[in-house]
């Protein structure tokens, strides 16, 4: 080898071999994972095969699959229950388009003379493939980076469009097949593209409208991962401190492009001291991003409070080229003529919003989106 390794000392060489070990232990399960995902999608395509063009299908008629698994268990084949074999089958129907990236042969070879088999030759037709590029563009790429548990979950959900949604940002985000369900589950499709919706209104309402007066935030957030029961004891302080510990899952639930920088961040006025509960500061927008956890109702004092945050923000701590910094007051519950009234003629950018601590049923969410619609096209229509 050209570039020759030198290794100092014995921990040194364990070190070396424990990393290189790991890296191509997690090389095996990824082409295990892909392997896993082929095979079944090419189940699937068989069983729809046959059925389209089997001589004897008629013979089966709608016990197909049924008889199907049992044929399989009586040649000792494992896995392959009627709920494997449908979803095999629904895999192929909603991914049809994998077949571009596969090289499927089928050799007849001669074994010692005594019969004729055939062998199946599959191969992936890969492409190099930037991390950052949209998932949904190559399918070979989504199939090198989801798990076919992955896809069980994106099975869940008929629109292809959503599909494509989650398979991008669970590659993006490098999402567990847990974090995966619980997007799905709290409809971030649906409340992100209600969100593009709201852009695309304020964009025509003001065009020449200054990079924070778009700053767009989810109504509610969704923060069943911090794992907090819905009850009154629970304070501020215990709210802030699971946001902490549960920092990437908030991120992910507020947005693209919030940088973590402070908690409890100490402003003071004559001696009397101020502590703003979380600062972020914002990678797109280029301003600092102020959070005030409100374990109770939104009041008009909230608004005031945070006023002064920002205020005192914009003459001490804006950097150079920075735009002016954004306050979001998050509240368990708000008034919304309150809230209108509060922010009104303010001369900073404030948000209210109110989380939720527990997912909400399907109908609550979709009544919560319906909701926001309906304001926007009231507001559109003025």
């Amino acid at each position: 080898m050209k570039n020759k390794l030198i290794i100092t000392n014995f921990s040194h060489l364990a070190s070396i071999i424990e990393a290189t070990h790991l890296f191509f232990v997690n090389q095996v399960r990824k082409q295990v994972d892909t392997a896993l995902t082929i095979r079944n999608w090419l189940i699937g395509y068989y069983i729809v095969e046959y059925e389209q063009n089997g001589s004897d299908r008629a013979e089966y008629g709608q016990e197909l699959i049924s008889n199907l698994s049992g044929g399989l268990r009586k040649r000792n084949l494992k896995g392959f229950s009627e709920i494997a074999l449908r979803l095999n089958r629904s895999f192929y129907l909603a991914y049809p388009q994998i077949q571009q990236t596969l090289s499927v042969k089928f050799q007849t070879t001669e074994n010692q003379g005594l019969m004729n088999q055939q062998t199946l030759s599959v191969e992936l037709k890969t492409k190099k493939s930037k991390p950052e590029r949209e998932a949904g563009t190559d399918v070979s790429f989504i199939l090198n980076h989801l798990s076919f548990s992955h896809f069980v979950e994106l099975l869940k959900n008929s629109n292809s469009a959503a599909r494509s949604f989650y398979e991008m940002e669970t590659i993006r985000n490098n999402w567990t097949v847990r974090e995966l369900q619980r997007a799905m589950n709290s409809m971030l499709y649906e409340r992100t593209g209600l969100q593009g919706k709201i852009n695309t209104i304020h964009k025509k309402i003001s065009a020449e409208s200054k990079p924070e007066e778009q700053f767009l935030l989810r109504n509610p957030l969704i923060l069943e991962f911090l794992g907090l029961e819905e009850k009154s004891e629970y304070s501020e302080n215990d709210l802030e401190q699971a946001i902490i510990d549960h920092l990437q899952k908030f991120l992910l639930e507020i947005g693209r492009g919030f940088c973590f920088e402070a908690r409890q961040k100490r402003i003071t006025f004559d001696n009397t001291h101020y502590r703003i509960d979380l600062v972020f500061y914002h990678r797109i927008l280029k301003c600092h991003v102020l959070i005030d956890l409100k374990i109770g109702e939104f009041t008009h004092a909230d608004s005031g409070q945070m006023n002064v945050y920002l205020n005192y923000y914009k003459e001490h701590e804006m950097g150079s080229g920075d735009q002016p910094p954004v306050g979001i007051i998050l509240c368990a519950s708000h008034n919304e003529s309150l809230v209108k009234y509060a922010i009104a003629g303010l001369p900073n950018k404030l948000f209210v919003s109110k989380y939720m601590i527990n997912l909400p049923k399907e109908e609550e969410l979709k009544k919560i989106i319906q909701e926001e619609k309906n304001k926007l096209s009231q507001h559109f229509d003025k």
